[in-house]
């Protein structure tokens, strides 16, 4: 039996702003569409983070680097106007820097509240709610290193 299931990559997307929570990505996919997570088929021959990479770089001009997978799902949908079973892939992003994004009709940088309530779908809130505690435990492990970081480097200019 062939597997028809279309594979689609999520990029769960956020940024850090001085002084604010980490600041998250969502946009209208459509002229009056529906707030979501920005999402992209993976093209043949393509792997699933590869094409959230390329989502971020050609529709939104961002330079952007992949943390870690949040989670996957299923569900259906119509690709060119045929029902299809699809499989989502969603990995959390860090925005680095962005350019002038135009492939979007809308698009909004909001801290996870908001978010949280503008996206209708609960696979887009669920997989949201997962990345900001993923985020926490990445937070985590930086500090923890940066403290290392800072000891070994005390450390070293006591011993002068």
């Amino acid at each position: 039996m062939k597997n028809d299931a279309v594979m689609v990559g999520a990029a769960v997307v956020y940024k850090r702003v001085k002084g604010k929570e980490p600041q998250w990505f969502i946009v209208k996919s459509d002229e009056g569409g529906e707030w979501e997570i920005p999402k992209t088929i993976v093209r043949r021959g393509e792997s699933s983070v590869r094409s959230v990479i390329r989502l971020t770089q050609e529709q939104a001009s961002m330079r952007t680097k992949v943390l870690e997978e949040v989670g996957r799902a299923s569900g259906a949908g119509r690709v060119n106007g045929k029902a299809v079973n699809q499989k989502y892939l969603y990995y959390l992003l860090h925005c680095k820097d962005t350019g002038e994004i135009m492939a979007f009709p809308d698009f909004k940088w909001v801290d996870y509240k908001v978010a949280a309530k503008l996206l209708p779908l609960k696979r887009d809130q669920n997989m949201l709610k997962d990345a900001k505690e993923i985020l926490k435990t990445v937070d985590v492990k930086r500090e923890k290193l940066q403290d290392e970081i800072d000891a070994e480097a005390l450390e070293a200019q006591q011993a002068k």
